[in-house]
């Protein structure tokens, strides 16, 4: 089979959920196709349950991150050009994924809709086909419409004065650590990441790992009683799935 180019394997990639890129990243260190590019636990290269997909009908988005900071108005904080941003973000590799953390004070933070539909659609004109931030957003109808991924903290209808702290930095959103050009999947499941160099051992082994785990859930749901459930349960869980040693028998 012809290798894949950079495209056609970010587009593989895409028609997988998140949760089924990051069992190859790290989350079975101990099983044959994973990676274990991260400790999966504290490795901090996926979303923690503090954001969420606005438009899982628009399914998964991946992309080469482009990260930016933002955070009140500040004359004792950096500043940064957002044309001179805009100028990195036409740049920046494609597809492209916004990353942005949000520096707030938690009583603004939880109010700070500093993405909306002209965001999205000054992303969406630089060729972004996604957006993850630790802040809530607002336009949601203009977003939709955009057919541009958003996971964010939630919603809100308005926000202050903010400033463009920097870009092109190293940011945490969620509990995931992200550099500038890491590789990022999000979808309804939250979002993770990998290092771009890695794109081509993630698309080698996840076809391999997804169809184990189809065949699995086919011999669970064709088991007629308990022996013929709990029989393929263990082939599960025999496959290096994480489990204590003393709970595999």
């Amino acid at each position: 089979m012809a290798e894949l180019s950079e495209l056609e394997m970010l587009e593989k990639l895409r028609t997988f959920n998140s949760p089924s890129v990051g069992n190859v990243v790290a989350s079975y260190p101990q099983h044959p196709h994973c990676l274990g590019l991260y400790d999966p636990w504290y490795g901090r290269w996926y979303a923690d349950d503090s954001v969420s997909c606005l438009f899982p009908e628009l399914g998964p988005a991946i992309g080469f991150a482009v990260t930016v900071v933002f955070g009140l108005v500040d004359p004792d904080q950096p500043a940064a050009s957002y044309l001179d941003f805009v100028d990195f973000l036409l740049a920046a590799r494609k597809p492209s994924i916004v990353v942005c953390e949000a520096q707030f004070p938690p009583e603004v933070l939880c109010r700070a809709g500093i993405f909306g539909g002209q965001s999205g659609a000054l992303y969406k004109a630089c060729g972004a086909v996604g957006l993850i931030t630790n802040s809530p957003v607002r336009d949601v109808d203009e977003m939709r419409e955009l057919g541009i991924q958003h996971v964010a903290r939630g919603v809100t209808s308005g926000h202050g004065s903010l400033a463009l702290r920097a870009f092109n930095v190293p940011v945490s959103v969620a509990g995931m650590d992200v550099a500038p050009g890491d590789i990022v999947h999000i979808d309804e499941n939250g979002a993770c990441k990998f290092p771009a160099n890695r794109l081509a051992d993630v698309c080698e082994h996840i076809d391999a790992f997804s169809e184990e785990e189809e065949e699995h859930s086919a011999l669970l749901l064709a088991a007629t009683d308990g022996a013929g459930i709990k029989a393929a349960w263990r082939k599960v869980i025999s496959k290096g799935v994480g489990l204590d040693d003393r709970s595999l028998g």
